[in-house]
């Protein structure tokens, strides 16, 4: 498994990049949450990947993020979930907004996205949900030793399906600022989680 690349951007052709690693050119897919953050040809970058081996060809694709790269992930759990509606997913949506999408069980902001009704919508929320709870999520407003409100309890449970751990959890809610809100509240903690990796 290729779980992460090294180099340098040689081109942006969306929805592929090119990247030279050593000499090698890695053509890989990415969403376009990550597309909108690389920098300009020629410029170092660094993507976590994941590699999708077929019979008819090994397809490479990269995130910005481990977050990202891990809800990509969960994502490819979901019975009739392919790497197209997954990318599809998360350009349409950012990590925090799909977190959120799931607490809510919100099937409208679903169905906007490209190539998913509402039949595929219902699906995805009912196993993304029961992809929470297999990570160890109640769904519910407690987390083992978090007092915390509805609010926090959402947050907590969308970053353990995303596989932070009791400990970088309780960091993150400390740090937020009360009375955010569920979807910002997940996108701060994101944010400050990415920055102690």
């Amino acid at each position: 498994m290729i779980g992460r690349l090294r180099g340098i951007l040689v081109s942006k052709n969306a929805p592929f990049v090119l990247m030279d690693v050593n000499g090698v050119g890695y053509e890989i897919e990415v969403p376009i949450s990550t597309l909108s953050e690389l920098p300009s040809s020629d410029q170092p970058l660094e993507l976590h990947t994941h590699l999708v081996v077929r019979e008819d060809a090994h397809l490479l694709y990269g995130f910005a993020s481990l977050h990202e790269r891990n809800a990509f992930r969960m994502l490819l759990k979901v019975s009739g979930v392919g790497p197209k509606l997954a990318l599809a997913l998360l350009s349409g949506l950012s990590v925090s907004e799909l977190a959120g999408v799931v607490v809510r069980q919100d099937v409208t902001r679903l169905t906007k996205i490209s190539g998913v009704g509402k039949k595929t919508a219902e699906r995805l929320l009912l196993e993304l949900r029961d992809k929470f709870k297999d990570a160890g999520v109640s769904l519910g407003p407690e987390v083992v030793g978090l007092p915390r409100d509805d609010v926090n309890g959402d947050v907590a449970n969308a970053l353990t399906a995303l596989g932070y751990n009791d400990k970088e959890v309780a960091h993150a809610l400390k740090s937020l600022p009360v009375g955010t809100p569920v979807e910002e509240s997940i996108r701060l903690s994101l944010r400050l989680l990415s920055r102690v990796d």
